[in-house]
C-alpha cells in the first residue's frame, strides 16, 4: 500500500467516526467544515495532487475525489437521520421520495353511454328529469293504462314492496309525475334503474338501466318522433343510419312501435348478429295514450305527445359489439379497462 493510499484509508476511518459521533445539526456543521472546508486535510491533498509524479496523479486523484463524495453522502445521511430522529412522532417526512403513482380510475361504460345520451337529448330541448326507484303501483301502472290483469302486474315479472308498492319496472311512471306538476310544452328524459323479476341471461337482467323521453304539446306528431329518433341515431351511431318503424302494443301508447335501427355489423344485408334480418331494435315508442294524460290532469283532446324508451344496456352491448349484458355487471377490471378513454 502507498502512502497515499495509507492516508486516505486513515481519513475515511476517522471522517466515518466523526459524522457517526455527530449528536446535532451544530456538531454535524463543525464536521462539514472539518472534513471538506478549504482548510481541511482532503482539501490540502488534493491541491497537492499536481506535484505528485505523473504515474501516481491520475490513480490519487481519483481515489481521492471518490472520498470526498463519500463523505459528502455521509454527512447528509447523517442530517436526513437527525433531523428524522427530532421530528414529532407522526410528522410527515417531506424529503422522502413520493409514492409510486396511484393508478386512476375511470367512468363505467353504461354511465358513459348514459351520459352520451342525455347530452345529445339535451342538445335537443330535452330537459333531465327524475323518479323514485321504489314507485307507487299506481305511478307505475294504473296511471299509465296498465289494465288490473295484465301480466307485468305479477309478482313474477315484479318486485313487490307491498301490495301498493314496488320497484319500478321503467322509467315511464316519471311521466305522470312530471305532467302533474308542469304546463305543457315540455320535453323531458328520464334515466334510471329498473327493476324486474326475471332470470339474468346473456341478454337480460332483473336490474338495468333505461332512459324514458317524452314530449308534449299541441299538435306534436309521429313525424316528430321519428325526425327525434334519427337526429339520436345520427348523432350516436353516425349520420346516414336507417331506421324504421314496427306496430307494437304498449298499454301507454296508441299508436305504438318499435324501433329498429340498420344492423351496423352489415349494413342492413343480413348476419349473424341482427339474425339475418339486417335490423336491430333499439327502442320501444309511441303516442301518448289519452288516459295517460287524463291521469296527469291534462286534457286529452287539448294535448299531443310521444313517448319513448330505450334501455342504456342494449344500446351500449349495440355500440362496442359487447354480446352478453353480464359482463357490464360483473366488476371485472379486464373488462372494464377496454373503455379507459372512452368519455
Amino acid at each position: 500500500m502507498s502512502v497515499m493510499d495509507e492516508q486516505i484509508a486513515r481519513l475515511r476511518a476517522a471522517a466515518e467516526a466523526r459524522i457517526g459521533a455527530a449528536a446535532d445539526g451544530a456538531t454535524l456543521e463543525a464536521a462539514r467544515v472539518a472534513l471538506l472546508g478549504r482548510r481541511s486535510e482532503l482539501t490540502q491533498l488534493l491541491r497537492g495532487v499536481k506535484d505528485l509524479p505523473e504515474a501516481e496523479r491520475r490513480v490519487a486523484g481519483d481515489a481521492l475525489n471518490r472520498l470526498k463524495t463519500d463523505l459528502a453522502a455521509g454527512l447528509a445521511e447523517r442530517e436526513r437521520g437527525l433531523a428524522l430522529a427530532a421530528r414529532p412522532a407522526g410528522a410527515v417526512d417531506l424529503t422522502l421520495p413520493g409514492a409510486p403513482p396511484v393508478p386512476l380510475g375511470s367512468l363505467h361504460p353504461l354511465l358513459v353511454v348514459l351520459e352520451e345520451i342525455c347530452d345529445i337529448f339535451h342538445s335537443m330541448g330535452f330537459t333531465r328529469e327524475e323518479g323514485p326507484d321504489v314507485e307507487l303501483d299506481y305511478y307505475n301502472f294504473t296511471a299509465l293504462n296498465f289494465p288490473d290483469d295484465h301480466p307485468a302486474r305479477d309478482s313474477q315479472d315484479t318486485f313487490y314492496v307491498s301490495d301498493a308498492v314496488c320497484l319500478r319496472t321503467q322509467t315511464s311512471p316519471a311521466q305522470v309525475r312530471v305532467m302533474e306538476r308542469r304546463t305543457p310544452p315540455l320535453s323531458c328524459i328520464v334515466p334510471g334503474r329498473v327493476y324486474r323479476n326475471e332470470a339474468t341471461d346473456a341478454s337480460h337482467a332483473s336490474e338495468f338501466f333505461q332512459i324514458e323521453g317524452f314530449s308534449v304539446d299541441r299538435d306534436v306528431s309521429l313525424a316528430d318522433l321519428r325526425a327525434t329518433v334519427q337526429q339520436f341515431v345520427d348523432v350516436f351511431f353516425g349520420a346516414g343510419r336507417k331506421i324504421r318503424f314496427r306496430p307494437h302494443y304498449f298499454p301507454f301508447t296508441e299508436p305504438s312501435v318499435e324501433v329498429d335501427m340498420a344492423c351496423a355489423s352489415c349494413g342492413g344485408s343480413g348476419c349473424a348478429v341482427c339474425g339475418r334480418t339486417g335490423w336491430l331494435e333499439i327502442m320501444g315508442a309511441g303516442m301518448i295514450h289519452p288516459n295517460v294524460f287524463a291521469a296527469a290532469g291534462y286534457a286529452p283532446d287539448a294535448y299531443t305527445g310521444y313517448a319513448f324508451g330505450l334501455g342504456i344496456d342494449r344500446i351500449a352491448m349495440l355500440r362496442w359489439g359487447v354480446d352478453d349484458i353480464r359482463l357490464f355487471y360483473e366488476n371485472d377490471l379486464r373488462f372494464l379497462h377496454q373503455f379507459r378513454g372512452a368519455w
